[in-house]
Formats: structure tokens, sequence, C-alpha cells
């Protein structure tokens, strides 16, 4: 049997396949990536953030709809690196549907999110994705992520 060859992603690559700029862009690095079975990324959270500044002043945590946006940034990442596509072209994967959306812990400046998405299925062109977001190896949030790819 073959083993599938896992591939890392750094933060140059990353920019080039994905539309995102600071303070959007939330995904650090890929740490694995096997095209077609799953992709790990991280995000590293930093006090310096614009979000912290209301989100909680005193208690800094990181919105969760910014955690599911990185899980989503992850899939796109996954899809582009599975279809073996890149943004030429004017090819992007956006964002269709989030369900099953789960919040377990806060995230905070310090923390390190580790994201590993998995893809489940394809239908009608819409990419379905289980995304889970752990840190220090406890679950975050989790969700049930959908992208398709779509030309300007």
């Amino acid at each position: 049997m073959e083993q599938a060859s896992t591939t890392t992603i750094d933060i140059h690559e990353i920019r080039r396949l994905l539309p995102h700029r600071y303070p959007m862009l939330l995904v650090d690095r890929v740490l694995e990536c096997v095209p077609g079975e799953y992709l790990v990324a991280v995000k590293n959270v930093t006090v310096n953030e614009p979000h912290f500044n209301g989100h909680f002043p005193q208690r800094p945590v990181m919105p969760g709809v910014l955690i599911i946006e990185a899980l989503a940034q992850a899939c796109g990442l996954f899809a582009f690196a599975t279809e073996g596509a890149s943004p030429e072209g004017e090819n992007l994967f956006y964002l269709v549907g989030v369900d099953k959306a789960r919040f377990k812990r806060p995230v905070e400046p310090g923390d390190q999110l580790v994201m590993r998405v998995e893809h489940v299925k394809t239908r009608s062109g819409v990419w379905i994705f289980n995304g889970e977001a752990r840190v220090d190896g406890k679950v975050a949030a989790s969700a049930e992520i959908r992208c398709t790819m779509r030309g300007a």
C-alpha cells in the first residue's frame, strides 16, 4: 500500500493561495497536508490582534466567528492542495455554509490554535469538511464547513 505524501505550507505560500491579509489572514502555517484526506494548520493567537480591544478588554477572548473563519481558511488551503489548483485564473474558495458549530473553551492571547480539517464529501460542487480547533490538545471549537470554488 502506497503512503500518501505529507506536505507543509509556509506563510509565503499561504499568502499566495489565500486572498486574506491582516487582520483577516488567520492561518500562520500548515503543519501537515495529505491531499484528499486532511490538513493540520496553526494560528498563533496574540494580544496585538485588533478584535481583542473590544472582545473583551478585561478578559480577551478570540471571537468564535473568527475561529470558524480560521477553519474555513484551512479548508480553502486543503482544497487547493487536493485539487492541485491555485488562485491564478481568479479561482477562490468561498465559504458557503457552517453547520453543527460548537464552542467548548475560550481561546485567549498566547494560545496556539491547532486546526484539523478533513474532507467528508463533495456534492454539486460544494466541498463538505469536518473541522476541529484545539488548544493544548483540548477541543476549543468544531464545525461542519461547506466551501465552493468559483472564478472571479
